[in-house]
């Protein structure tokens, strides 16, 4: 843990530091730093000091030498007056924390996927901050309603914001220098698509699987390591490269007693492959009712991913077999085109290649303005033209859960007075305006990687592997091999409908040909089905959602129907509203049982 603040209005801007006693903590006037956390470095240096949390890597041969040599002592005087320049001298895995006292200046950046970073809250001269949101020592701290509508949106809080008004996250690849006057946040780094027509395939695949490779070699010391195993293709391919080390490997998986949701099979068949050892566990409904106090209390902010359960529980075996380190294969899906939507989307990109003369003028006015449109052959048509005509994001957001739902049946009125019910879009479309790309598979995956990747799955392995008491890596998503995938051609990631054509050729001889031609599935959670059927279960989710009724978040009359008419007739479809619920619910137990939720006022 990692908090402080600065105030420039009283800071001493005479005081200097002292590098050994940095790392514990310091106060002087205007200024204060705790730390608490094996993970953190500090240096220091006269008026000057930062802190190093993770693991940066220099990519500048000549400053990674020094930096070896003296410590990051050497980076200080760049990083205070050309922080962007430095930054974009560093990769892998961190965020980095600096001060200079003479200048009245402080940074914080954090990296490519937020995987470490900061959270701040600026109030007049002084400047709050913070590795975790719930602890930004801030002088006024509530709820945020609208924050609160954006989880029950995306499952999780996006970067900037966060559960507290006026506490933000800096957003993935960001900085932020602050002064007496401004608090300046930027990207210090940008993907930008090559989008090459072509490239020569046997040479991209040697440099993918020697990538690949050297990501995961990077992360083993020799010591006996763990890895998740779905069976998919992702986590089958760190497992099958984990193989062919010098470490020592145990795979976890997951499985469910419910038809649909498990895929152990696939699993073992990647183990046996391979030649691993294989541990599997079927997690039980008193599993959760068990666990998931605890999960949800551990973040910073309400976290709704109803995969961290069962990665939770894979991490936690790990660590009772003795395992430090587990590796996961997130990444390999959007940053290769793994995911089933990009072909789906693709198919409605094909409607804006036809000519506008034929749809305006005889495809949309016969199914969309007649009742030719509404015969049984035609609707299909007329539902595919009307989806194709929405523009990206906004057509996946048309389908989003509360929308669907209805937000006066969800939401009191109360709750609802001075909310932004288009906020969430709104960041989206910022986003998907933001990613440096032609290619439509390539803007999707450039999304994907803010809100898919360093918003939703990455905390969740994070989360959980924290909890469990577990390091982790994610060698697909090394900066090196993050590189390459740019420079593939958009058709190497989605041919035609065909999804990670070039990853899975690349690894054809590599992988179980079950493995390659599977159906993508991961560690999805039957919650809805056991929610019916398990009764400590029912009544820690009912107790979850009695909070937010009194809290005036959710209506009483929609929680009622949403437990004894919705659930019971389609409970995969609403068990995920009971779960991101009742994970809200937990967290404000957890945290915030008294809270009050901000005013109107912004």
């Amino acid at each position: 843990m990692i908090r402080g603040f600065i105030d420039f209005n009283t800071l001493d801007s005479k005081q200097t530091f002292v590098s050994t006693t940095i790392g514990r903590g310091v106060t002087f006037p205007g200024f204060q730093l705790e730390v608490d956390s094996d993970e953190v470095r500090s240096f220091a240096y006269g008026q000057r000091a930062m802190l190093v949390i993770g693991k940066p890597r220099v990519r500048n041969e000549r400053l990674a030498q020094d930096i070896a040599r003296e410590g990051w002592n050497v980076a200080l005087p760049r990083l205070c007056s050309t922080p962007d320049e430095i930054l974009k001298q560093i990769s892998g895995r961190f965020a980095l924390f600096w001060v200079d006292l003479a200048a009245g200046k402080l940074g914080l950046a954090s990296d490519r996927f937020n995987t470490y970073g900061f959270c701040y809250a600026r109030e007049g001269s002084r400047l709050s901050f913070s590795d975790k949101a719930n602890v930004v020592p801030s002088l006024n701290r509530e709820l945020d309603r609208q924050a609160i509508f954006d989880y029950l949106y995306f499952h999780v809080i996006p970067a900037p914001g966060t559960i507290f008004k006026n506490i933000l996250r800096l957003e993935p690849g960001a900085r932020l220098i602050a002064d007496r006057r401004h608090t300046d946040t930027g990207a210090w780094w940008n993907a930008h698509f090559e989008e090459p027509a072509d490239a020569d395939f046997e040479s991209s695949a040697n440099t993918f699987r020697q990538l690949i490779k050297a990501a995961i070699d990077r992360d083993l010391n020799g010591a006996p390591v763990g890895a998740f195993l779905s069976g998919g293709t992702d986590s089958s391919t760190v497992v099958g490269m984990l193989s062919r080390s010098d470490s020592p490997v145990t795979a976890y998986s997951i499985g469910f007693e419910a038809e649909g949701y498990d895929e152990m099979e696939f699993a073992r068949t990647a183990a046996k492959h391979f030649g691993v050892k294989h541990t599997p566990y079927y997690i039980t409904c008193d599993d959760l009712a068990t666990h998931i106090p605890a999960v949800a209390a551990s973040y910073d902010q309400p976290f709704g991913n109803s995969s961290v359960l069962p990665a939770y529980m894979c991490a936690k075996l790990a660590h009772d077999d003795g395992l430090a380190k587990m590796f996961a294969g997130d990444g390999g899906d959007e940053l290769f085109g793994g995911n089933t939507r990009y072909a789906k989307q693709r198919l409605f990109g094909y409607y804006e290649k036809v000519p506008g003369l034929i749809k305006g003028a005889l495809l949309e006015p016969a199914l969309m303005q007649t009742p030719l449109g509404k015969l049984p052959l035609m609707r299909k048509a007329a539902s595919y033209i009307e989806q194709a005509r929405t523009p990206l994001p906004d057509r996946t957001a048309k389908y989003n859960l509360i929308y669907h739902l209805g937000l006066e049946k969800v939401f009191p009125s109360s709750f609802l007075e001075g909310i932004d019910s288009d906020a969430p879009l709104k960041l989206q479309r910022r986003v998907w305006g933001e990613v440096n790309a032609h290619a439509l598979v390539n803007r999707m995956l450039g999304f994907d990687w803010r809100f898919t990747l360093a918003d939703n799955d990455l905390p969740k392995v994070i989360g959980a592997t924290r909890l469990a008491g577990m390091e982790v890596a994610f060698p697909l998503l090394d900066d090196d091999l993050l590189d390459f995938s740019l420079k593939l051609p958009p058709e190497y990631k989605l041919k035609g409908t065909q999804l990670r054509w070039f990853f899975k050729e690349a690894l054809r001889d590599f992988l179980p040909q079950e493995i390659i031609t599977k159906k993508k599935q991961g560690f999805g959670l039957p919650f809805g089905h056991w929610v019916l059927k398990h009764q400590g279960l029912s009544k820690l989710a009912r107790e979850s959602l009695d909070i937010l009724t009194e809290k005036k978040i959710l209506r009483k009359d929609f929680v009622d129907e949403l437990f004894t008419i919705h659930l019971p007739s389609f409970p995969g479809y609403y068990g995920e509203m009971v779960w991101i619920s009742m994970m809200l619910g937990q967290w404000l137990i957890a945290h915030q049982p008294s809270a009050v939720l901000s005013s109107d006022e912004t």
